[in-house]
């Protein structure tokens, strides 16, 4: 079985489950996830996660996320994308200046309202099924973190901006926003993500590449540890390297480890050791306690 992350480039036409099942089918695996959605209108980065790895994918649909987006300003659309239906359609007036100043407005926490054509859940029901059966749903807003915002480029009604944000933002939901406060309304025209994490869009692998190149496969894949490499290492040997196997805590001393520090722990006595996941350092207990195990074959 393979181990690790693929950063794949999603092309557009495919869902993030497309890419899964196609990759299933050129690694002959069945233990493969993607790290959140992609509307398939939309391209660029997902991580695709393969064996052990699989028990990132929650950890990196929580990482910030990188995109560039074209905002369509004057038209209002059902799935809050030029792939809906129109709903309502404004001559922009606003001027450049103002426009800028709007959207510049949105940097930091704002409350946003997730779109109907969503995978979010309300009573047990995926928003996009009711919405196909034209039940709209009143969604509650929520706090999301527009942590960079840059206007690429303006030629009205077109917008381009490139958003680095938090886990749980819309950007059809933000374009939706901008254009409610400039008064015209607006969809998003297109979209890219260029980065997850630490991954980008420049080093991602489409699917025809990673097909062409099966017997390479090693050259696309990113090991498991090196989504932690903020943390130190600690070698686990002899008992605790048993310890550590077992996914147990155990006690190793590291002269100014802190409480609460995260480690990565590798099962060894040099530097070609296993990565077996990463732990936590207790200084009330004084031991290391397991926190995600990433052992290969481990259940």
């Amino acid at each position: 079985m393979i181990d690790g992350i693929i950063n794949i480039y999603k092309e557009k036409g495919f869902t993030s489950h497309d890419v899964v099942a196609k990759m299933r089918g050129i690694l002959k695996q069945k233990k493969i996830g993607h790290t959140g959605t992609l509307d398939p209108d939309a391209t660029g980065v997902l991580p695709v996660c393969l064996g052990s790895g699989t028990k990132l994918c929650d950890m990196l649909t929580d990482k910030s996320k990188e995109y560039e987006a074209v905002v369509l300003l004057g038209k209002t659309t059902d799935t809050e994308d030029v792939s809906g239906a129109v709903i309502e359609e404004k001559t922009v007036t606003a001027s450049e200046e103002e426009i800028k100043s709007v959207i510049m407005s949105f940097m930091g926490e704002y409350m946003q309202i997730p779109p109907m054509y969503s995978a979010l859940k309300v009573n047990g029901k995926k928003l996009y099924e009711l919405a196909r059966q034209g039940i709209e749903v009143e969604r509650k807003a929520r706090p999301v973190v527009i942590s960079e915002l840059t206007i690429l480029s303006m030629d009205l009604p077109r917008v381009t901006i490139r958003v680095s944000c938090s886990k749980g933002t819309y950007i059809r939901s933000l374009c939706r926003d901008m254009g409610e406060k400039i008064g015209c309304g607006a969809c998003m025209e297109s979209l890219v993500r260029t980065r997850v994490g630490s991954f980008l869009l420049k080093d991602a692998v489409s699917l025809k590449q990673l097909e062409e190149n099966r017997e390479k496969i090693e050259e696309f894949i990113t090991p498991v540890d090196a989504c932690f490499e903020e943390y130190r290492k600690v070698y686990a040997e002899g008992r605790n390297a048993v310890l550590v196997s077992n996914g147990n805590m155990f006690r190793a001393h590291i002269a100014d480890a802190k409480d609460g520090e995260l480690f990565r722990i590798y099962i060894s006595d040099g530097d070609n050791g296993q990565f077996a996941g990463v732990y936590k350092f207790s200084g009330e207990k004084n031991c290391f306690l397991p926190q995600k195990m990433f052992l290969s074959g481990e259940k």
